[in-house]
């Protein structure tokens, strides 16, 4: 069986391997790191997905740390978006929270993931603590027993999200997907709330997700896709199983990139603020461009919402986010939020249409194409890749000249055209993921052409 490990956002596997034992070892690691940390007798957020297991597994974490001495708060009556618990963890100063949730992964999957109490993810150095220290449950005696009560975690989030966005959606159509997740009764809830018309997909529980996986891919979208154009709908908006992600369909466009959809949405912010960008290395240069004709700095940083939290602290970012479809801003939680991010899209949209701001920047900036592959790899062999890969860096991609290697995660090369490839391992699966990015569909391909030839060589 393998170890429990914390990845790129939390320790996630198969119900072969998540199992109620090992997930009652990880409750009693961080009950041993919060006591050591100072935060002995304090209160812990437990929150859940929309998984069949999902509840038990957090009653288990909740039993767990209360025998630990901590009070828990759980979500009243049913499955709640991360953003929110860790909202609550923010909102009510806790010592921290944990997440049960596998995200977009398949229904045969469960995770868990730990919260800061300041509602950021935690960093290695929490997550390497915890880890040193998991063990069987280790209670105290009886009377020195927390208690499990329940609370609202909805309204608290949703009042700050109006306060924070602050628009009238009045006159605004929206299809939300919720793709059977979370986020049903909520994000849906919240736009409805600021005053947009709002037609539901999805928005009934299912744990299998409908026979796939809670992934706001263009691929899982198609539905949503069809449905906003035939009822003519001036947005699509879908989020993942947990609701910390949004993918977003126009009229135009269908399916929006999620890198078109961050470029467009920190012009929008700048329009009346202003403030530096996070993203990781791999999402797009267009944010560059965007900052730089503001006269505004962007902050790269490797793969992972954890180090884009991190950098959005120590710079005070106006908006954070990656490719994946995780976005946050400023005035709001350090994590990212699918239930925010989608109000704060509506606004955008009843504005200006994302179709027409989106083209307003590619005709200001250029042309850029981004695309992602993966090439099977075990996680046993990651480092090892990596490092052959270090070694073999080759001097030109489809063409052209690399100008710079960047190596914040993994291998980077900079072309001299203002392309580039990107070479990093998988934090959530056994793969390596290829990504690149370019001025045209055609480049991009030969791009990553080049770079799965030269992965599939080390693997």
């Amino acid at each position: 069986m393998d170890a429990i490990s914390f990845g790129t956002d939390g320790w996630r596997a198969t119900l072969d391997e998540f199992t109620a034992p090992r997930v009652r070892m990880v409750g009693q690691g961080v009950a041993t790191y919060l006591r050591d940390e100072g935060h002995e007798g304090g209160t812990v957020a437990v929150g859940y997905d929309a998984r069949e297991s999902s509840p038990g597994f957090a009653e288990e974490l909740a039993r767990v740390l209360c025998a630990n001495g901590f009070d828990v708060v759980m979500p009243e009556g049913r499955d709640r978006p991360t953003p929110l618990t860790a909202w609550q963890s923010q909102e009510r100063d806790l010592a921290g929270a944990l997440m049960i949730t596998a995200s977009h992964n398949p229904p045969e999957y469960n995770g868990v993931k730990f919260i800061m109490g300041d509602g950021s993810p935690a960093l290695p150095g929490a997550t390497d603590a915890i880890a040193e220290r998991l063990a069987e449950p280790d209670p105290l005696p009886e009377s020195q027993h927390g208690t499990i009560s329940e609370v609202d975690e909805v309204t608290p989030h949703a009042e700050h999200a109006m306060e924070l966005v602050g628009r009238d959606l009045d006159g605004l159509h929206v299809v939300y997907d919720a793709m059977h997740g979370s986020g049903r009764d909520t994000t849906d809830a919240l736009l409805a709330s600021a005053g947009a018309t709002v037609d539901r997909i999805r928005c009934e529980r299912d744990p299998e997700f409908g026979g796939s996986s809670p992934e706001p891919s263009e691929e899982n979208l198609q539905e949503l896709i069809e449905t906003v154009r035939e009822r003519d709908a001036d947005l699509g908006i879908a989020n993942d199983g947990d609701a910390d992600r949004i993918a977003i369909v126009t009229p135009g466009r269908g399916f929006l990139d999620e890198n078109l959809f961050f470029a467009a949405t920190y012009d929008y912010l700048l329009e009346s603020d202003s403030g530096p960008v996070v993203r990781t290395v791999s999402t797009t240069f267009l944010l560059d461009r965007i900052a730089e004709a503001h006269g505004e700095e962007v902050i790269e940083t490797p793969v992972g919402f954890k180090w884009v939290a991190q950098a959005m602290g120590e710079h005070d970012a106006l908006m954070v986010g990656e490719e994946s479809g995780g976005f946050a801003v400023r005035g709001h939680i350090r994590e990212k939020d699918g239930v925010l991010m989608a109000l704060l899209a509506a606004a955008v949209e009843a504005e200006r249409s994302y179709d027409e701001r989106v083209d307003a920047l590619l005709d200001e900036f250029g042309e850029i194409h981004q695309h992602k592959l993966s090439v099977d790899c075990p996680d046993s062999e990651k480092a090892r890749v990596v490092d052959d890969l270090g070694e073999d860096i080759p001097e030109e991609v489809a063409g052209v000249a690399v100008a710079d290697v960047v190596t914040k995660d993994g291998f980077k090369l900079l072309l001299e055209d203002g392309s580039w490839l990107l070479v990093r391992p998988s934090g959530t699966e056994p793969k390596m993921r290829v990504y690149g990015e370019a001025g045209s569909t055609e480049r991009v391909e030969a791009i990553l052409a080049d770079g799965r030839e030269l992965v599939e060589a080390h693997v």
